[in-house]
């Protein structure tokens, strides 16, 4: 069983973790008011990185759960999302969602993008094989 915790090495932690990504992203997910892009690490577990500026969302209180939710929904799907380094961008109208409408969403982005990665993957290799 993989662990859900979500601690350091579940982050994107420096710029150029960031840029990477953006830079080179293999897998995009867009949804409302919300982009997700994606890049396969060299780890067995994905990162999370979160970008939502003051511009998209104005309050700190909503911006801080936003960063809640998103984690924890992250959190119970990381085992789908295998060795990715994601982030996502948040666009105006995100912080208008309730809690359960961002469960959802981010639910629906997660797998999208587990998809992605799968159909990416060179045949007859999968992600169940630990040597």
């Amino acid at each position: 069983m993989v662990s859900r915790d979500f601690g350091r090495e579940k982050r994107l932690l420096t710029p150029r973790h960031f840029k990477a990504v953006f830079d080179s992203p293999s897998g995009k997910a867009p949804g409302k008011n919300v982009l997700l892009l994606a890049r396969a690490n060299d780890l067995d577990h994905p990162r999370l990185g979160l970008v939502i500026g003051k511009k998209s969302v104005k309050l700190a209180v909503e911006r801080n759960r936003l960063k809640r939710v998103i984690r924890d929904s992250f959190r119970l799907n990381q085992e789908s999302l295998g060795g990715l380094d994601i982030v996502v961008v948040a666009r105006k109208g995100l912080g208008d969602l309730d809690n359960a409408e961002l469960h959802e969403q981010f639910g629906k982005l997660w797998k999208r993008l587990a998809r992605q990665r799968q159909q990416a993957a060179p045949p007859g290799v999968s992600d169940s094989s630990h040597a």
